[in-house]
Order: C-alpha cells, then sequence, then structure tokens
C-alpha cells in the first residue's frame, strides 16, 4: 500500500469534467485507487463518490494505492492532481 499527500493545484476547478478524467484514469490501474478528504476514504474509480469530495484547488488530499501497479497509479493520479499531467485518456 501507497500513501502520499498531495495539495490540489490544477488549472481548471474540480467539476464535473476533470474529475471524470481522474475517474478515467485511476479506473486504467488494476490496484484499488482512494482518495482521502476530510474524513472521508472514496474509491477514484466512482464518479459519483468523487463528485461528493467536492474537491478544490489548494485542499489536501490523501492519494491511496494497492496492489500490482500502485506505484504508477500514485505517481500519475498525484501528477494528475498537482497539474503536471493531463489524463491521456
Amino acid at each position: 500500500m501507497k500513501k502520499q499527500t498531495v495539495t490540489v493545484s490544477m488549472k481548471e476547478d474540480m467539476d464535473t469534467r476533470p474529475i471524470a478524467m481522474l475517474v478515467q484514469m485511476a479506473s486504467q490501474y488494476d490496484s484499488s485507487v482512494y482518495i482521502e478528504y476530510d474524513s472521508k476514504h472514496v474509491n477514484a474509480k466512482s464518479i459519483m463518490g468523487m463528485m461528493t469530495l467536492a474537491l478544490k484547488n489548494g485542499d489536501d488530499v490523501d492519494v491511496v494505492t494497492d496492489g500490482v501497479d500502485e506505484d504508477a497509479a500514485s505517481e500519475n493520479i498525484v501528477k494528475y492532481l498537482t497539474g503536471e499531467a493531463k489524463a491521456a485518456v
């Protein structure tokens, strides 16, 4: 299991489109991918779950991955949330 804290810093607000892109990215991995924020633990592969977080720039979240490709999943999700990379879907 890998857990990394990151500050959301995207060029656009975390509304429907960026969240959908994040869900698609997380769904590419065999590992489980969760986002923890404000005492919530949400499956990053669930669009409805991710929408409930109402993330915005400046929020600190934990990216938790567990499985065979957890390192790649964590690295790419963190890069997406920090605006360093776009979702390649």
